[in-house]
């Protein structure tokens, strides 16, 4: 079993294209075999994008930004900042940038990364988004909250999506342990979004 975080998807390709509303706008979105959840929004993004906090002149990041619903979000809510999109997955980052495009946002670019290799160590940023590859495993989660500490403006947040099922616990223990102030902002359906501040 081939899994969305694979650099490159060995599965055939077959584009799909439907549209999705977040924070009251209409995007578009052409998607692929082996992306993750093609199909649709995932519930955990969606409560994510309705949950963060981005106000104008902010910098962004999207960690693991699969075909980019959550920066692409971010980036219609930040006109004037930017936001950077990476993830492992070639097909992924090749569609987030095509979406980007489709969707008029010229203030985003996706890029091939996993995780933070391909970030430079000065780039900082005011947000960090993500919805962690869960299957990926606790150390690669874990390594997200610690690489994203390193990548905070003071006052910056990190903002995660994570099933109660699927480490929620686990993650906010962690949290707490890296970052100066963590919240549970959001629960609904079993998904926690959990928002950790550097002081």
């Amino acid at each position: 079993m081939e899994h969305y975080y694979t650099n490159q998807p060995g599965t055939d390709s077959k584009e799909q294209t439907f549209t999705f509303t977040l924070r009251d706008r209409d995007f578009r979105f052409v998607t692929d075999r082996g992306v993750f959840s093609k199909d649709r929004i995932d519930f955990g993004s969606v409560l994510l994008v309705e949950t963060m906090e981005i106000t104008d002149g902010m910098d962004v990041l999207d960690v693991g930004c699969g075909y980019g619903p959550i920066g692409m979000c971010a980036a219609a809510l930040t006109p004037s900042g930017k936001v950077d999109m990476v993830d492992v997955n070639e097909r992924a980052v090749a569609l987030a940038n095509r979406n980007l495009q489709l969707n008029g946002l010229g203030n985003a670019r996706a890029w091939v990364s996993d995780l933070f290799s391909a970030i430079a160590d000065e780039d900082m940023y005011d947000a960090i988004l993500t919805n962690p590859p869960i299957r990926a495993g606790k150390q690669v989660v874990h390594g997200i909250f610690e690489q994203a500490h390193a990548h905070l403006k003071p006052g910056g947040s990190l903002w995660v999506v994570i099933q109660k099922k699927q480490g929620a616990p686990s993650a906010f223990a962690k949290l707490n342990e890296l970052y100066d102030k963590v919240e549970d902002v959001a629960k609904k359906k079993g998904y926690h979004i959990f928002r950790a501040t550097k002081r």
